[in-house]
C-alpha cells in the first residue's frame, strides 16, 4: 500500500505550523535541523506509516511556510514548548514518539523530558544530549573547529555571506557534513524556507539564542534547564561514522556518559544519515519506536 505525503496546517504554542503528515495511528513527530526542512523526512514518514503512526514533520518555527515567532525567540526551550504543543494540537496521546535531527534532536530531548508522559520513546540522530555538546566546546578544539559556522553566524554578516553565490556557504556545509552525499533537492528546499529575510534571521536565531545574544525568556529558559535531565523514556542515539558536523568522538562520550541513552554509531555515513542511507536508517528507527 503507498502512503502519500500530504501537507496541513496547525496552529499550536501561538504559531501557525505547516506540516507534511503520513497515515493514521499513534503520533510519530519527526523535527527536522539546520540548513534543512521538514522534506528531510520524506523517506521515513511512508514508512513510519506502514508500520501503523501518523508520521507527522513540521517545518520548524521561523522556516516558510511555518510563521515566524512574535517574540523573536529561537532557544531550544521555545522549540521543545512548540513540539509539546504539537502533540496536544495534533491530537497525541501517550503512545507518540518521537524523532528528531540536528536541532531536532537537541529540541526532543528537551521536549521529552519536560513531558515524558507524551512521548512513549525518542530518537535523536546526529547531535548528543546537551551537557556532551557543551562539554565539547570547552576542550575539544576539533569539534571548535567543526563548528567555526556557528561563531560566524552570531555576525550580522551572515544574513549577506549565506544567500551569496546561490547560497554556495550552505552548499559547503553540506559536502563538509555529509562527505559524498549529493544535496540538491534539499538545498533548494532550504532556499525556499529562508528566502525571505525574516526567515533567514529566524534560522541564524537558533544559533543567536544559543551562543550569543538571542532573545531569550525566562520560562523557556526552564523549560531548556530540564532538558539537561535524563530522559525517562527509551531513547536512542544514531551518529554517522563519518560526520562532518558533530565528531564521533561525541558520539563516544555520550555512549560512556549518559547510560540512559542508546548510542549506535553507524558506518558509511555522515551527519544527514536519513538522506544518505534511508534504508538503513528508516530499520533502526522503525524497530525502535515500534518496540513495546
Amino acid at each position: 500500500m503507498a502512503f502519500e505525503i500530504k501537507s496541513n496546517r496547525v496552529n499550536a504554542n501561538g504559531l501557525d505550523f505547516s506540516f507534511l503528515e503520513c497515515g493514521a495511528g499513534p503520533l510519530a513527530l519527526c523535527v527536522h535541523g539546520f540548513p534543512d526542512s521538514a522534506h528531510t523526512w520524506r523517506f521515513l514518514l511512508p514508512e513510519l506509516a506502514k508500520s501503523g503512526f501518523r508520521a507527522v514533520a513540521p517545518f520548524a518555527r521561523g522556516y516558510a511556510p511555518t510563521s515566524v515567532a512574535p517574540d523573536n525567540c529561537y532557544q531550544t526551550g521555545a522549540l521543545a514548548a512548540d513540539v509539546n504543543a504539537l502533540h496536544h494540537a495534533l491530537g497525541g496521546n501517550g503512545d507518540a514518539v518521537l524523532i528528531g535531527h540536528d536541532w531536532g534532536a537537541s529540541t526532543v530531548y528537551v521536549a521529552g523530558a519536560n513531558a515524558p508522559e507524551r512521548w512513549k520513546r525518542v530518537v535523536a540522530l546526529s547531535v548528543p544530549p546537551g551537557l556532551g555538546l557543551r562539554n565539547a566546546f570547552q576542550g575539544n578544539l576539533n569539534q571548535i573547529r567543526r563548528s567555526w559556522y556557528m561563531f560566524y553566524f552570531q555576525s550580522a554578516l551572515a544574513e549577506t555571506a549565506i544567500p551569496a553565490n546561490d547560497y554556495a556557504l550552505i552548499a559547503t556545509l553540506w559536502k563538509e557534513w555529509s562527505p559524498g552525499y549529493e544535496s540538491i533537492d534539499d538545498l533548494l528546499n532550504f532556499k525556499r524556507c529562508v528566502s525571505r529575510s525574516e526567515n533567514l534571521q529566524a534560522s541564524l536565531g537558533y544559533y543567536r539564542a544559543s551562543l550569543g545574544s538571542g532573545q531569550r525568556t525566562e520560562a523557556y529558559n526552564k523549560i531548556q534547564n530540564k532538558g539537561l535531565e535524563p530522559l525517562s523514556q527509551p531513547t536512542l542515539y544514531l551518529h554517522g561514522r563519518d560526520d562532518g558536523c558533530i565528531g564521533v568522538e561525541l558520539a563516544e562520550d555520550a555512549r560512556a556518559n549518559c547510560p540512559w541513552l542508546r548510542v549506535e554509531i553507524l558506518e558509511g555515513v555522515g551527519h544527514f544519515l536519513q538522506l544518505e542511507n534511508p534504508t538503513l536508517i528508516n530499520k533502526r528507527i522503525i524497530e525502535w519506536v515500534q518496540h513495546v
